[in-house]
């Protein structure tokens, strides 16, 4: 059996023992199965191959301080999840079925969970596929649920450290009216040709403005934007915005910590009045941001000493991740423990 050094674990794919499955069939779920195969076999009309039927979820488990492996808000994915199948037209898994295989799968997979200590993370991503064979554009009427999972390192190779961002005004990553409230791959494709240019130009990733006017701030990359001003957590509202659980959780807890926290339409020119920017999700949790880039208008946003994440990023990620890891008490009631 192959050692995981996982000191040096990259946020990437890597096979593991098993993934569960769940098929849609005649208008009903069957059972669980249990796969060692990573390959799927569908036909090659399946709607979700043509049309786009598909959606997916990141969740991670965390080994706490105290041995016991938990799940943070597997609840909330389920239940986003669901909209994303409703939006597209998908047969929604139900939450209790979504659970039972978040857990399932970690357990059959359970020499894969990362010890604790060294900030790595066992990353379980759920998708859901339309595979009924269709020419014409319909829906499908059989589907697949499968999770597979893969321990992972930190999102970004530094750790907990500021990067740059570019203004992106080229390319929308989701239209108001579209999917972009919804976690399906074709707002990631969308997002693939500004990402790789950002990353051309030297920048981490990209802040997109919102597609109708291009006045406000919208998505940060694959994450959720938020901006830090006189002690108020404040993150864009829009119709084109995935609900990031990170960003809900996070403002829950600003709000405990005494952040006065708003949810609004963040106008560009306000860039200028943050002490402190940040994207948000699973992945990564934070991403504290030292500099913003628009290379069309030649205005570029500094935040902090360009070395070190700022004091208010900084102490609710460690709230955070404390949570998570089971470090402090979860006050909240975001984690599971899942007993291996």
């Amino acid at each position: 059996m192959q050692q995981i050094d996982w000191a040096n674990l990259p946020f990437g794919y890597s096979d593991s023992d098993y993934n569960v499955r769940c098929y849609y069939r005649n208008g009903a779920w069957g059972k669980i199965e249990v796969s060692s195969s990573s390959v799927i076999n569908m036909h090659m009309a399946a709607t979700c191959l043509h049309y786009g039927q598909e959606g997916f979820e990141g969740l991670k488990a965390y080994t706490g301080k105290d041995g016991k492996v938990r799940l943070f808000r597997c609840e909330e994915n389920a239940k986003r999840m669901q909209n994303t199948a409703d939006r597209v037209l998908m047969a929604a898994p139900p939450v209790d079925l979504f659970r039972e295989m978040v857990h399932q799968v970690v357990k059959l997979n359970a020499r894969f969970v990362p010890p604790y200590g060294y900030g790595a993370t066992l990353y379980i991503r759920p998708l859901l596929i339309g595979t009924s064979p269709e020419v014409g554009v319909r829906p499908s009427e059989e589907y697949v649920l499968l999770m597979f999972v893969v321990p992972v390192g930190p999102y970004f190779k530094a750790g907990f450290k500021p990067v740059d961002m570019m203004i992106c005004r080229d390319f929308d990553r989701a239209a108001p009216l579209g999917t972009g409230t919804v976690k399906v791959g074709g707002n990631y494709a969308a997002s693939l040709q500004s990402l790789e240019l950002a990353k051309k130009l030297g920048f981490s990733s990209t802040i997109y403005l919102d597609a109708k006017e291009k006045k406000y701030i919208d998505e940060c990359g694959p994450a959720n934007f938020f901006g830090i001003k006189d002690n108020h957590y404040i993150t864009p509202k829009s119709s084109s915005i995935l609900p990031s659980i990170t960003n809900k959780s996070l403002q829950q807890l600003a709000e405990h910590l005494g952040y006065v926290v708003e949810r609004r339409p963040v106008p560009f020119e306000e860039l200028s009045e943050f002490e402190e920017t940040a994207e948000c999700g699973t992945a990564a949790v934070i991403t504290p941001i030292k500099k913003i880039v628009d290379p069309v208008t030649n205005t570029t946003f500094n935040y902090g000493d360009g070395v070190n994440a700022g004091p208010v990023c900084t102490r609710l990620y460690k709230e955070y991740t404390a949570i998570q890891f089971g470090e402090k008490p979860d006050l909240f009631g975001w984690t599971e423990v899942i007993d291996l």
